[in-house]
């Protein structure tokens, strides 16, 4: 069974940014969640479970692309605040953060493990894709409707969807992450 220990510890660096501590508690409890309903009982579990099921990841597992979209999208806020003179919108850290680390929570229910070593969508991914699943279960968590918007209009669903500005930072380090892959897949990416 994965526990609050082993999120805190999979996550700290990121966590331990988030600033308000009921965010920071929502967001492990989110996990938990989410690990208990898909099934996962282990943190090697997760650590082999990769990004996508949609293209080849390269051995990059959940766990490698949560982290890396979080400290993205958080680089591309930083990047703003340092190079404009004056700042057009305010970005929230905690909400960055917690989206960013919750915005493919919703794998943990859509993925599992198959008969032959690998992984394959679960019933339940194939009633509701990630963003929805992961919505749903952070705002049982307690998640406010603000950091929910960021899982839920992360990817397609949100399409023409109005979104917090921490959704759009999330949604192009997310697919700043998959897109080189699938190019690289289909021989379009130039290396």
């Amino acid at each position: 069974m994965i526990t609050k220990h082993d999120i805190e510890g999979l996550f700290h660096k990121q966590l331990s940014a988030i600033a308000d501590g009921t965010i920071r508690d929502q967001t492990v409890a989110t996990w938990v969640e989410a690990a208990r309903l898909g099934g996962w009982q282990s943190v090697e579990e997760l650590k082999a479970m990769p990004f996508t099921l949609l293209t080849k990841t390269h051995g990059i597992s959940l766990v490698d692309h949560t982290i890396a979209v979080t400290e993205g999208a958080l680089a591309l806020a930083r990047a703003q605040a340092n190079a404009y003179a004056h700042m057009p919108y305010n970005v929230d850290m905690d909400r960055l953060t917690a989206g960013g680390l919750l915005h493919d929570v919703g794998k943990l229910v859509e993925t599992e493990k198959d008969e032959k070593g690998g992984f394959r969508k679960s019933q339940k991914g194939m009633y509701a894709r990630h963003p929805i699943s992961g919505a749903i279960i952070a705002a049982r968590c307690g998640m406010s409707d603000d950091i929910v918007n960021t899982i839920a209009c992360h990817a397609k669903e949100g399409d023409g969807a109005p979104k917090v500005l921490e959704t759009v930072l999330i949604h192009q380090a997310d697919f700043a992450t998959f897109d080189p892959l699938v190019m690289m897949e289909k021989g379009l990416l130039i290396i």
